[in-house]
């Protein structure tokens, strides 16, 4: 008789030790408190009736789910060591406290009403229509220096706000061509565009319409080649405008996303890129982050091609990384990315910048968790969940129709929440199934979509059209990035009144309509929202996160403290320097 001491893991089966060995070959089982401590023996050639034995009791104890459940504490060794069931519990994380910046929504009076144009005029106002007029008159006259046989009248203010008119009016009203718009015949015969601007005009205004100046992007193009080229300098000048509009009038929620958005074209340029899982699989990209709230943008880059990164941490880590940077935000805000994005660099940088974020991961990333150790098998049913804890970073792994993966630093693996699915009966009829489903993936599924929504918006009655210059397709959805974030405030405000505000076709229709009329009531229009005296208050001193570049004097642009309209329009700079 051999007396031994002897430990069996299997899945969650606690560890039994048989003591002795009686005459009818059925050791009592003797299981260890959390308390005690295991010390091993090991037989060098143990007879093979013992090893049978042996097997036969740990099958009997690993049969038990009461004792499963009571032995899980003992075989908790390491947070790393395997993947964890659906039953056993995970430790809520600790959230950094939600600290924004501003106070999240729109940056206006709340107490005063705003029309269409008024709003469209935040992010065309009249810095940005001087400096369009400025450099489309200049284009123009290089081109009638180079040949250009086509008759040019230098454009105004006027000019250009009617050709805005115009294009918001060809998103509305779909034609096959533009010179459909002033036909005249029994089949069409529209009156509206005619009566805002010649078609011949407009046709100009479209083919040398420009945002910088010819001159500088002259020399810019003969850098061509080298590191000192901006393939963006022919967008800065109107790009810059919209991205400081669309932080300072709306700072968003404590959830927002960033998302790929594609701008359709077929030039041939180097630019263009190809993404097959999009709607439009052709196009410029651009990275944009937004409101999951409402799909508001508040900040958006375009993506230029292959270059070397900044941090050498990757595309998609500077990316998030610059998004965030450029917004000031705050900090506590819960970020949701894709599979591009989501990294666990990426997720440990965030959260030591005080940011949450959540989002689906590949299995091949660097990093994740490779632990073979009860994962989850290929034979998984619908709604199997395994998740491990690394720290703050949470991976889980749940089965749906297939696998789906998720990081997150945000929230526990189960709460024990279900969704519906429906499923396929023995009879061959279908009924619905309340299903498991891991909290990071329901948090996922419903504010992932900031990014999807503002494209949604967009696309309903987008002003793009056909053009022969590569740039002039993204000053066109520029166009819709101003018409669809001025929508959305326009929202915001009404609704915070309990009112029932217009829809998106009936706000752009009465903005197409104002922007016909602007010569009309110039002296209305001009002059935007009203914006709150700041002069009596330039004793107060208060920290701004907008600088001036040719003033170099840091200026705020938020609801309550809008200097910079005032430091240039009231000539507070000519006397700066005197003070």
């Amino acid at each position: 008789m051999y007396n031994f001491i002897s430990s069996f893991r299997e899945g969650n089966a606690p560890l039994s030790i048989p003591s002795s060995l009686n005459s009818t070959g059925a050791p009592p089982p003797i299981f260890l408190s959390e308390k005690s401590s295991l010390s091993t023996t090991t037989m060098t050639h143990p007879p093979p009736n013992l090893v049978r034995r042996q097997r036969s009791v740990s099958d009997h104890v690993t049969s038990s789910p009461a004792i499963k459940r009571a032995s899980a504490a003992v075989l908790a060794t390491s947070e790393q060591d395997r993947w964890n069931n659906i039953d056993e519990d995970d430790v809520s994380p600790v959230l950094h406290p939600f600290s924004p910046a501003r106070t999240p929504g729109v940056q206006l009076d709340c107490h005063q009403e705003y029309t269409p144009l008024q709003l469209f005029q935040l992010f065309f106002d009249k810095s940005v229509i001087k400096v369009l007029c400025k450099n489309t008159n200049k284009y123009a006259q290089h081109r009638l220096k180079n040949g250009m046989k086509t008759l040019w009248n230098p454009v105004c203010d006027r000019d250009i706000y009617k050709y805005l008119s115009l294009v918001i009016y060809c998103g509305l009203l779909k034609a096959s061509t533009i010179r459909d718009l002033w036909r005249k015949d029994r089949l069409l015969n529209l009156p509206f565009p005619s009566s805002v601007m010649a078609g011949f005009r407009f046709e100009a205004i479209s083919s040398n319409l420009h945002m910088s100046d010819i001159e500088e992007t002259m020399k810019n193009d003969k850098l061509k080649g080298t590191p000192g080229c901006d393939r963006l300098f022919r967008l800065k000048p109107l790009m810059e405008q919209i991205l400081i509009a669309c932080k300072a009038y709306y700072h968003p929620y404590q959830n927002i996303s960033i998302d790929e958005r594609m701008v359709a074209t077929k030039a041939r340029i180097s630019m263009k890129q190809y993404m097959k899982n999009k709607p439009t699989k052709w196009g410029y990209k651009l990275f944009v982050l937004a409101d999951s709230k409402n799909g508001y943008t508040c900040a958006f880059d375009i993506y230029q091609g292959k270059v070397q990164t900044h941090s050498g941490k990757g595309l998609a880590y500077d990316t998030v990384m610059n998004l965030l940077s450029t917004c000031s935000l705050g900090t506590g805000y819960h970020i949701y990315v894709d599979n591009f994005y989501t990294s666990t660099t990426l997720f440990r940088d965030l959260h030591k910048k005080r940011y949450e974020a959540c989002g689906t991961i590949r299995n091949n990333q660097i990093d994740f968790a490779q632990i073979p150790t009860n994962a989850l098998s290929k034979r998984a049913i619908r709604g199997d969940i395994k998740w491990i804890r690394d720290g703050p970073l949470l991976y889980v792994k749940w089965m749906d129709t297939r696998e789906v993966t998720v990081c997150s630093t945000i929230h526990k693996a189960y709460k024990g929440e279900t969704v519906q699915r429906r499923v396929r009966n023995h009879d061959g009829t279908w009924s619905l199934k309340c299903v498991p489903v891991p909290e990071p993936v329901k948090a996922y599924n419903k504010h992932m979509g900031g990014v999807d929504l503002s494209d949604a918006l967009i696309k309903y009655f987008s002003v793009t059209q056909k053009t022969v210059k590569w740039y002039r397709k993204l000053f066109l959805h520029f166009v819709d990035i101003a018409l669809v974030n001025s929508y959305i405030i326009y929202k915001e405000q009404v609704l915070a009144k309990n009112q029932k505000p217009l829809t998106q076709k009936k706000f752009r229709e009465v903005l197409c309509l104002q922007l016909a009329d602007f010569e009309n009531d110039a002296t209305t229009t001009q002059q935007g929202p009203t914006k709150p005296e700041v002069v009596v208050q330039r004793k107060k001193q208060k920290k701004t996160i907008y600088k001036c570049r040719s003033c170099d004097v840091p200026l705020c642009i938020v609801a309550d403290r809008i200097c910079f309209t005032e430091w240039h329009e009231l000539g507070l700079f000519k006397g700066s320097k005197s003070k």
